[in-house]
């Protein structure tokens, strides 16, 4: 979906770029991955996305990996101390690592401890710069999709910065254990920016945008990652963290508003009372603040677009601004609702008549009771920590993508027929650094066939996921897989590409997709017995949801099962 994401061919099968137009809603979409256009529209009787504040324990990554970096530059001023040694050693890019510190002011008198404010002070400083010489150039003539691609990288590089600098805050005063799963989440997903930045110009024509970005983007992506393995050298192993907590909450909530005669009862506890009541009345009966319609003028609060209400609502408002999207196809490029937009609520026709394809990319982000319906590259899970419960998402190739740490629960996920001599595949995960915390969680979930796609299953084959990165990480637990899943159960991305560095795993699923006795041999691939490794991948852990998803109020099981 033209997220600067490129993919090899299929066998048998066009291109990526080629097939790219397959999708209903191919206009919007450009006609290859590298377009960085996104089509949004968000639909329910109520869809919530919420940021939430807060965390609690301790989660990293501990796998390193020793990738050589630049050589270290021998006319260099000073020499490394053993201090310095030591921390680069700990990085995915050491010769990088001495040629940055040695030269930092500060850096020759500092501990270990101190080194890692000082790369991280050390990299923000490079963000900063990279921001400021990349928006200088703002004014040169390029063509439509170097703008695109510029734009959006340097919306990622103010993204970085912001994750950058709280990453910073956080351990300066709290110290390299205090909300260390903060840290590594908000590294992990500026690291992630930098790619998703310098992937957005990879279907690019040379020229004179593309030549400054590079020069700009320099080496970012290895600095942020000496960053995250620095500090994930200073605190515990991956997955440690809060014991699991298992229960769902919510339902005994929902039953005491039930007997206290609540009509809104089923509705998540964090709604206000206004918004509880809002959500129980009829569409037509609900008072929004601005509506969307194909019939719009601007007048009475109605627009034509997604785009020019989003435009409309304050910045930090302390009160909920309701849009209501009425039925209808709105083909439109980069829908955002930025940080600055908070307490906005989205509700639409109903499942099915407004709606298509979602990018997320908030921390603590709740998608809710929502249907997500696209082909390729229906739901991009970019970055941060996200939590999906009762959603239905629809796609064809790669349909749940991206490198957030992410967990489904309680979801119904369909594969519809592809084009022809297509395969589908569920997921395309891309984490590409080992220190990342990130991956895909799907548990308690329905893994589907749509009509169309059941009628000829035989000739489109589906597979549970195929590594786009390096270090893909995917794991399916106790779901229900129907028979349209291949034997194989996965899917290579090109070769033998990450299948030993790749994390892919399944634990105690059902139905007849689910039968694991013919499942790939990969070195990464495993059927997992031990439900400590299993619990791992659930909410209380992988996204250390006890911590910020009761203020939410959306149910969740913490655990495995209850």
């Amino acid at each position: 979906m033209g997220y600067g994401r490129l993919e090899p061919s299929e066998p048998g099968g066009s291109s990526s770029m080629e097939r790219s137009h397959q999708s209903e809603h191919a206009t919007s979409r450009g006609n290859t991955r590298s377009k960085k256009k996104l089509l949004v529209v968000l639909s329910v009787i109520s869809i919530v996305l919420i940021a939430a504040s807060a965390a609690s324990a301790v989660f990293l990554i501990g796998v390193r990996s020793r990738a050589s970096g630049k050589s270290v530059n021998p006319s260099l001023a000073h020499r490394p101390t053993q201090a310095i040694s030591r921390t680069c050693s700990k990085t995915r890019f050491p010769s990088l690592c001495l040629n940055s510190l040695v030269e930092f002011p500060g850096a020759l008198s500092a501990t270990e401890e101190d080194l890692v404010h000082i790369s991280f002070n050390m990299t923000l400083q490079r963000l900063n710069k990279a921001l400021y010489v990349s928006s200088g150039i703002s004014n040169l003539a390029t063509d439509p999709l170097s703008r695109s691609a510029y734009d959006d990288c340097l919306e990622l590089l103010d993204d970085s910065i912001d994750a950058l600098s709280r990453s910073l805050t956080s351990i300066v005063t709290g110290g390299a254990g205090a909300a260390a799963h903060d840290v590594v989440t908000w590294l992990s997903a500026a690291l992630t920016n930098q790619d998703t930045c310098g992937e957005g110009f990879d279907g690019v024509a040379g020229g004179a945008v593309k030549s400054h970005m590079a020069e700009s983007l320099r080496d970012l992506s290895e600095l942020v990652s000496n960053c995250l393995a620095i500090f994930s050298g200073t605190v515990s192993d991956d997955f440690s963290g809060i014991p699991i907590q298992n229960r769902r909450r919510l339902l005994e909530e929902k039953e005491e508003e039930m007997e206290g005669g609540d009509i809104s009862g089923d509705f998540p506890i964090w709604l206000g009372r206004r918004e509880r009541r809002l959500l129980a009345l009829p569409v037509s009966a609900i008072q929004a603040d601005i509506v969307v319609s194909k019939g719009g003028n601007g007048s009475n609060g109605e627009y034509k677009t997604i785009l020019e209400a989003i435009k409309k609502v304050p910045e930090h408002s302390s009160r909920r601004t309701i849009i209501y999207v009425r039925a209808g196809r709105y083909e439109e490029n980069n829908l955002k609702v930025g940080r600055k937009k908070i307490n906005v609520m989205f509700i639409g026709d109903g499942i099915g008549k407004t709606a298509v394809a979602l990018r997320v990319g908030a921390d603590h982000a709740v998608v809710y009771r929502c249907q997500v319906n696209g082909h390729q590259d229906s739901l991009y899970v970019h970055s941060n920590r996200q939590f999906f419960r009762e959603c239905e998402i629809y796609g064809t190739v790669d349909f749940i993508f991206g490198n957030a740490a992410v967990v489904f629960q309680n979801c119904s996920i369909y594969a519809r027929k592809p084009m022809p001599q297509q395969k589908n595949t569920i997921t395309a995960q891309n984490r590409k650094d080992p220190n990342q915390n990130t991956g895909i969680s799907i548990h308690a979930c329905r893994i589907l066939a749509t009509s169309d796609l059941e009628a000829s299953k035989g000739s489109f084959p589906t597979y549970l996921g195929r590594p786009w990165k390096l270090y893909s990480r995917t794991v399916y637990l106790m779901s229900y897989m129907g028979d349209h899943i291949h034997p194989r159960g996965w899917l290579e991305w090109n070769a033998n590409f990450a299948l030993d560095t790749l994390y892919y795993g399944e634990y105690m699923n059902s139905g007849p997709g689910g039968a694991v006795g013919q499942r790939v041999k990969w070195p990464g691939y495993r059927v997992i017995t031990s439900t400590v490794e299993a619990s791992k991948f659930t909410v209380g852990e992988f996204i250390y949801g006890s911590s910020w998803l009761p203020s939410t109020g959306v149910a969740f099981l913490a655990g495995l099962s209850t």
